[in-house]
C-alpha cells in the first residue's frame, strides 16, 4: 500500500505500484492531462515512476517553475534523437539543461552548419509530433557499458566506467529508438514537450573540458513553457546582441583583447578613465565606512598557499613561477595576504572589527575556451575587503555591509537585488562542526536584516558559506556581483589570533566581502546595462565642444578651458566638417553633451547644448550652462 500526503495535508491510499499519474487521475481528469512530473519527498520524479511506502507528493504542471528544467532536459534528449536520425554516424556525449536552455555535445568528423541547425530543429518538431513515450529502465553497470559499446557510443561507455565503483545500477531513458544514459526525471512523452524551443548556436568543446581529449561540437538551444516566453527571451537575446560589451568596447574605443595577452584586456584612455572613476568611487565609499586600504603582493610563496588550503583546492588555476629554487604563484585571491597583514603586531578584542580594503590584482589560469570578453578574464582586480571580527559581531557587520552594497547598486541604477545563501560544498576544508556554526551564524545575520533570501545549495567557498548578491540589468538579466563569505577556517589555518577580554588568544572570524566583484566584469555589466551610454558622472568624455564654422574656433577654445577648469572631462572638435556630421559622429560615441558654438553663440557669449538621446537643443548663457553641467557631475544625478 502507498500512503500519499498531498500539499494540502490530505491523505490518500493507493495500491503498490501506483504512479504520480495514478494520483493525478484520482484527483481530476484535467489534472491528469496537465501533469508533467511529481515531487516525491522533495525530489523530482517521473510521472510514471512507481511509488512505494509513505510519501509526500506534489503534482507538477507547466505552472510550476520546476518543470522548466525538465522541459529543457527533454529538449536536449529530443535534439540528440534528431541528430542520431539525421546523422547516424554521430556519437552523443552529454546534454544538460542550463540557464535559459540546454546544449548537447556531439562527436562528428564533419562540422555542423547553420543549415544543419535548421534541419535538426525541424526534426525535433517531428519527434514531438510523434508523441513517443519516454520510459525509464534501470540496468546493471556491465549491461549498460556493453549496450553503449555495442551501438558505438564509446563516450557513454566511458562515463559509466568512470562512475564510483559502488555505483551498480544505471538509469537509462528510451524514447522511440533512442536510449540515453540519464538520471532524469523526464516528461511522460515527447508530445508533452512544448514547441517553444529553438536551436541558437554552434560552439566547440573538449570532451570533459580537457584539451588533450577529442574536440566535440556543441549545439546550444533554448526552451520555454510556451511561445510567449520563447519570443520574450529571443527579443532579450537580440537586445543583448546590440549591447554586447565586446562590440561596444571596440566601437567606443574603451578596450581591446589580443592573443599576446589572452584573457587580459588592453585598456584604452576612455576605458581606463571609467575604470579609475569606479575605483575612486569605491575607495571613497569604503573609507567613509571605516575601511583601511592595504595592498598585498601579487607573487607569493607556495608555502602560504599550501597553508591556506588554496594549493590543494585551487592549484590548477594558479600561474606559477620560480626563483632560487622556490615555487611562487600569482595570487588568485587576496585573502591569505590580508590575513598576513592582520597577524603583524598584537591584536586585541578592542581592535575588532578591523576592516581592511584592497584593490586586489589577481590572476587565474582560466581555460581559453571559457574566456569571454570582460566577463571572464585571466587577470582582474577585485574590490576586496576583509573584516576581522568576533563571532558576536557577525550580524552587525553583515547588516552594515549589505546597507553599503544596496546604496552602491542604487547609484548605478540597480534597484532589484536577489540574495542567495550558498552553503557547504562537497569539497571543503574544516570539520562539520565549524560549518554548522558558520552556516547558522550567516543565516541568522541575513535574517536579522529582515531580507528575503534563497538557498544556493552546495555552492559555498571551500572555507565557508557565503551570501551572493544578484542584480537585474536593464533588459532583465541577473548578474551575481557582490559576495560576503563567512570564514572560521582560514584564520585557524594561518594562525591569526587576537587577545580576548579573558586574556586568552582567540581566532577572529573573517568576513571576505566584495561589492562590485571584479572591476573588469562589472565594467562589462555596466557597458551592457547602459548600452554604452554611461551616466554623466561616469562618462569618459562628458562634453564635446563642436564648432559650426572656423570663425568660432577661438571662442570654442575659451569654452573648452572653462569646462575643464570647472572639472568637466571635455574635448574639442574644430575639424572643417559640417556640424551635423560632427553631431552624428559624437552621438554614435554616446557622449552625453555636445556643446555647439558658432558665430552667433560667440557674439552672444552663449552655447547650444545637445543632450544624448534628445533631438533638440537648448541655448544658454555660458555661465548658466557651466553651472548646469557641473551640477550633473553629482554621482546620484
Amino acid at each position: 500500500m502507498v500512503n500519499v500526503t498531498l500539499p494540502d495535508g490530505s491523505l490518500r491510499d493507493y495500491p503498490d505500484g501506483a504512479t504520480g499519474l495514478t494520483v493525478a487521475a484520482s484527483i481530476s481528469p484535467g489534472l491528469a492531462k496537465a501533469a508533467l512530473a511529481v515531487k516525491v519527498n522533495g525530489d523530482l520524479w517521473d510521472l510514471m515512476r512507481p511509488l512505494s511506502g509513505d510519501v509526500t507528493l506534489e503534482i507538477l504542471t507547466l505552472k510550476n517553475a520546476e518543470c522548466l528544467e525538465i522541459i529543457r532536459h527533454d529538449a536536449a534528449h529530443v535534439l540528440a534523437e534528431a541528430a542520431k536520425e539525421l546523422f547516424p554516424e554521430v556519437q552523443v556525449t552529454i546534454g544538460p539543461a542550463i540557464e535559459n536552455g540546454f546544449y548537447y555535445d556531439f562527436h562528428r568528423e564533419k562540422p555542423f552548419t547553420p543549415e544543419d541547425l535548421e534541419r535538426l530543429e525541424a526534426r525535433m518538431v517531428e519527434i514531438v509530433d510523434r508523441d513517443e513515450a519516454i520510459t525509464r529502465d534501470v540496468w546493471g553497470r556491465d549491461q549498460a557499458i556493453a549496450h553503449f559499446e555495442k551501438i558505438g557510443e564509446s563516450f557513454k561507455a566511458e562515463i559509466i566506467r568512470d562512475l564510483p565503483s559502488e555505483t551498480h545500477e544505471i538509469s537509462v531513458y528510451t524514447q522511440g529508438s533512442f536510449t540515453d544514459l540519464c538520471r532524469g526525471p523526464h516528461l511522460p512523452s515527447t508530445g508533452k514537450l512544448p514547441k517553444a524551443f529553438k536551436l541558437t548556436k554552434l560552439a566547440g568543446a573538449y570532451w570533459r573540458g580537457d584539451s588533450t581529449k577529442p574536440m566535440l561540437q556543441r549545439v546550444y538551444g533554448t526552451a520555454w513553457r510556451d511561445k510567449k516566453e520563447l519570443e520574450s527571451y529571443l527579443t532579450q537575446l537580440e537586445e543583448a546582441e546590440k549591447r554586447d560589451h565586446r562590440k561596444l568596447g571596440r566601437a567606443l574605443d574603451l578596450f581591446h583583447f589580443q592573443d599576446i595577452a589572452q584573457g587580459i584586456p588592453f585598456w584604452h584612455p576612455k576605458g581606463w578613465t571609467v575604470y579609475t572613476l569606479l575605483q575612486a568611487y569605491i575607495r571613497k565609499i569604503t573609507q567613509a565606512h571605516g575601511y583601511k586600504e592595504v595592498n598585498t603582493p601579487i607573487l607569493l610563496d607556495r608555502k602560504l598557499w599550501e597553508a591556506s588550503g588554496h594549493w590543494e583546492k585551487f592549484g590548477e588555476h594558479m600561474f606559477l613561477s620560480s626563483s632560487e629554487e622556490k615555487v611562487l604563484a600569482l595570487k588568485p585571491m587576496s585573502c591569505p595576504g590580508a590575513i598576513e597583514i592582520f597577524k603583524q603586531g598584537n591584536k586585541s578584542y578592542r581592535d575588532l572589527p578591523l576592516r581592511l580594503s584592497e584593490f586586489g590584482c589577481c590572476h587565474r589560469n582560466e581555460p581559453s575556451g571559457g574566456l569571454h570578453g570582460l566577463m571572464r578574464v585571466r587577470a582582474f582586480t577585485q574590490d576586496d575587503g576583509h573584516i576581522f571580527c568576533t563571532e558576536e559581531q557577525i550580524a552587525s557587520e553583515t547588516k552594515a555591509f549589505i546597507s553599503v552594497l544596496q546604496d552602491v547598486y542604487k547609484t548605478f541604477g540597480f534597484d532589484e537585488i536577489i540574495i542567495k545563501v550558498a552553503d557547504r560544498p562537497e569539497k571543503r576544508a574544516g570539520d562539520d562542526s565549524l560549518w554548522d556554526r558558520a552556516e547558522v551564524s550567516l543565516k541568522a545575520a541575513i535574517d536579522a536584516c529582515g531580507l528575503p533570501w534563497e538557498l544556493n545549495a552546495g555552492d559555498g567557498a571551500f572555507y565557508g558559506p557565503k551570501l551572493e548578491f544578484y542584480l537585474k540589468d536593464a533588459i532583465g538579466r541577473m548578474w551575481q556581483c557582490g559576495t560576503l563569505q563567512l570564514d572560521f577556517i582560514l584564520p585557524q589555518r594561518l594562525d591569526a589570533t587576537y587577545v580576548g577580554e579573558d586574556g586568552e588568544k582567540h581566532h577572529p572570524v573573517v568576513l571576505h566581502r566584495a561589492i562590485l566583484g571584479t572591476f573588469e566584469r562589472f565594467m562589462g555589466i555596466l557597458i551592457e546595462n547602459y548600452a554604452g551610454s554611461f551616466p554623466f558622472w561616469l562618462s569618459p568624455v562628458q562634453v564635446m565642444v563642436a564648432t559650426v564654422t572656423n570663425d568660432a574656433d577661438a571662442y570654442a577654445q575659451t569654452v573648452l578651458q572653462r569646462l575643464k577648469k570647472a572639472g568637466l572631462r571635455a574635448e574639442l572638435d574644430t575639424r572643417n566638417e559640417q556640424v551635423s556630421y560632427k553631431i552624428r559622429e559624437h552621438s554614435h560615441q554616446k557622449i552625453p553633451v555636445i556643446v555647439v558654438v558658432g558665430k552667433k553663440e560667440m557674439e552672444d557669449k552663449t552655447v547650444a547644448l545637445r543632450f544624448f538621446g534628445d533631438t533638440g537643443q537648448q541655448v544658454l548663457p555660458l555661465e548658466q550652462a557651466l553651472d548646469e553641467l557641473v551640477a550633473k557631475t553629482q554621482i546620484n544625478d
